[in-house]
């Protein structure tokens, strides 16, 4: 059973940049595909970006494309999201995730969940 542990939350300032980290301990963190989600007070987790398991693709969601990268790092078991020009719309509770199949964007495919690291942007 893969634990997922999320670190690099904070308050900022609209326009500032965060860096997440998801570090996975007690499995091959290299066979998933892993996924980071976000929730904001009374909305449902939405899709942020994913990555493939080599690094080859990766997705975003329309409201962060070109903003947000994603990254990993096989070998500490540790995937990324870069923030760059943030907005106070981002504020929510961000969720690594990792999924032992194909899908990227389904909440539903990701078996292994973080407890959430919370990123508040004020204006």
């Amino acid at each position: 059973q893969v634990q997922l542990v999320e670190s690099g939350g904070g308050l900022v300032q609209a326009g500032d940049s965060l860096r997440l980290s998801c570090t996975a301990s007690g499995g091959t963190f290299s066979t998933y595909v892993m996924g980071w989600f976000r929730q904001a007070p009374g909305k449902e987790r939405e899709f942020v970006s994913a990555i493939n398991r080599s690094s080859g693709n990766t997705n975003y969601a329309d409201s962060v494309r070109g903003r947000f990268t994603i990254s990993r790092d096989n070998t500490k078991s540790t995937v990324y999201l870069s923030m760059n020009r943030l907005k106070p719309e981002d504020t929510a509770v961000y969720y690594c995730a990792a999924n032992e199949g194909y899908s990227t964007h389904a909440r539903a495919s990701y078996e292994h969940w973080g407890r959430g690291t919370q990123v508040t942007v004020s204006s």
